[in-house]
């Protein structure tokens, strides 16, 4: 089943975005351990969000125009504890910065969490 959105994000720290923009693109370590970049819509990425950076006050959300990745795009379950049947866009290559539209911050609430967003970004 594949899904479409013209909004993608990926989340990364402000430090990494830094060090992307003096190389040309993002390589986190999923890359070579799972072989793919993390990606999300923006109706999802809370979830992935608060599983591994909740209370992370550094965050950045990094929008995507899917067009201009030269790498495949496959849409693939998350973990377990995701919604059932819920597919995540996965990145099979490196993230061009040229790729990203629009940087935004990504900030927890007081309670540490953060809040799910709406599309359209």
């Amino acid at each position: 089943m594949t899904f479409v959105s013209r909004n993608l994000v990926h989340l990364c720290s402000a430090r990494a975005w830094s060090c992307a923009q003096d190389c040309g693109e993002i390589r986190p370590d999923s890359l070579s351990s799972a072989g793919f970049v993390h990606l999300s819509t923006p109706a999802q990425v809370h979830l992935p969000a608060n599983r591994l950076y909740r209370g992370c006050d550094d965050l950045v959300l990094l929008h995507i125009d899917p067009a201009r990745l030269d790498s495949p795009v496959r849409w693939e379950p998350g973990v377990p504890t995701d919604p059932e049947s819920m597919l995540f866009p996965h990145l099979y290559g490196p993230l061009p910065v040229t790729a990203v539209t629009k940087v935004t911050a990504y900030r927890p609430g007081p309670d540490g969490a953060f809040p799910p967003l709406d599309e359209p970004t």
